[in-house]
């Protein structure tokens, strides 16, 4: 994932986050009765969170031990949680959730809505990917190109048996059909940065289905680019074409994979940076370059229509 990250958890951590949440809190000491989540929403950082706890009304707050934030939820079963950010974070959070008693996850949908990086040549400033492959970078020797040069992009790999997560094609060619017509916001801004990137100028956000690849180490540039397509396609034997960066969804697909949910998951991520810099600009000026906000818009238009969709029409439920 590109660096931007980190970066937006610290410039935007004073996210509005409600203080009541009504009369209506489930605790994890109330009873025997477990909440039925219909759909769960999965952010990582505040800047994430904030549009779902704004504009949806969510008044039960299900406080579980272990996790990084607390569950929002209504009385549909829509449910929103704050994982944190990095991989050991994210799936802590994840197990402490799927392991709770008071929560039943028998019927759940799960949905990560964040943002990312994305290579130039994959996608542009605001768009939204489904992914089909949830891919790792970390996961495998990495060495120096240059003191090594018989390693293909300096990367060994090592199987661990959770480098990559196939997802439902199904559920995700439903998601993209369900909301490849969403209106997505765009700005100024993205545009004017867009014509800095060959083949970028007069592209506007849209709706896709291609893979992400999910990493602590927040790298970037081309020659890193180059090395999270040979990853991808070592893991999904040629079939994968990474076109998002990020750095928790690996975290929570191993966690469902466990608890048998995986067939129930939904990776998507809107596009805040490019993971490489445009000719002429330095990698030190691209990772301290302002990030486009519209891409936390077109996260929750985009999960929104579909967690909407979820809840009144499930698939399979």
């Amino acid at each position: 994932m590109s660096s931007f990250a980190i970066t937006l958890a610290v410039a935007l951590a004073a996210a509005v986050v409600p203080s009541s949440f009504g009369t209506a809190r489930a605790e994890e000491s109330t009873g025997p009765k477990r909440f039925d989540v219909g759909v769960l929403v999965i952010t990582a950082f505040d800047v994430e969170t904030r549009p779902w706890l704004e504009r949806e009304h969510l008044p039960l707050r299900i406080d579980v031990p272990g996790a990084h934030r607390p569950l929002h939820c209504d009385r549909r079963g829509l449910c929103v949680v704050e994982t944190g950010q990095g991989k050991t974070r994210v799936a802590t959070s994840m197990t402490a959730i799927l392991s709770s008693p008071r929560l039943d996850f028998r019927d759940t949908y799960f949905l990560s809505a964040g943002i990312a990086g994305t290579p130039p040549d994959g996608g542009t400033l605001g768009f939204a990917a489904w992914a089909r492959w949830v891919v790792d970078w970390d996961l495998g020797h990495h060495v120096l190109p240059k003191s090594a040069p018989d390693i293909p992009h300096g990367y060994l790999p090592v199987d661990t048996g959770t480098n990559a997560f196939r997802l439902n094609d199904e559920l995700v060619h439903q998601a993209y059909e369900l909301t490849k017509n969403v209106e997505l916001a765009d700005s100024r801004e993205a545009a004017e940065l867009r014509r800095r990137y060959p083949g970028q100028a007069g592209r506007r956000p849209y709706v896709d289905i291609c893979d992400t690849i999910a990493g602590d180490d927040y790298w970037a540039g081309r020659r890193l680019s180059e090395t999270a397509q040979y990853i991808t396609d070592i893991w999904t034997h040629g079939r994968g074409e990474y076109c998002t960066t990020q750095s928790t969804d690996t975290a929570v697909a191993e966690p469902l994979a466990v608890y048998g949910h995986l067939d129930r998951y939904l990776s998507l991520r809107t596009a805040s940076n490019f993971d490489q810099p445009y000719p002429g600009q330095t990698i030190r000026e691209l990772l301290t370059a302002p990030w486009q906000g519209i891409a936390v818009e077109n996260a929750y238009r985009v999960g929104s229509a579909m967690a909407d969709e979820l809840l009144v029409r499930p698939s399979g439920r």
